[in-house]
């Protein structure tokens, strides 16, 4: 699947976002290698610690559909900013341990700027389950 394709399919995604306290509507799909394509979206809570980005919301789609992190190829993100919308540090945590560290990352924005980049880049120091050895 190409980019233009993946950035639709994220776009698609953005358009079930519920996100009306930031009106800052996030879409994400993930690709597998068997060629699935799984949704998330962004989706706020009054209380709003109690809502979930769009790039965790993918991940646990995916996950709970049975795949793991070597079933997966890519993540794209869209939302329709000035800027791209990179993951937060809460995003880039669980990415770092669900999703492969050199898997592509496509983020884009409605304006047509696209970075690729991976989540070894975005998190170079992760913390992951060896970390809690003592």
């Amino acid at each position: 699947m190409n980019q233009e394709e993946l950035i639709n399919h994220a776009k698609n995604a953005m358009k079930l976002s519920y996100s009306p306290y930031s009106n800052y509507p996030v879409g994400a799909a993930i690709l597998t290698k068997d060629g699935n394509i799984f949704y998330g979206a962004n989706i706020e809570n009054c209380a709003y610690p109690s809502g979930i980005c769009a790039e965790r919301c993918a991940i646990f789609h995916t996950y709970m559909h049975g795949y793991k992190k070597e079933d997966i190829v890519s993540l794209t993100l869209v939302a329709d900013s000035n800027d791209l919308p990179y993951p937060c540090g809460a995003c880039r945590q669980v990415l770092s341990e669900l999703f492969p560290l050199e898997g592509e990352i496509i983020i884009a924005n409605l304006k047509g700027k696209v970075l690729k980049t991976n989540i070894k880049e975005l998190l170079p120091y992760t913390f992951e389950p060896a970390n809690l050895e003592k």
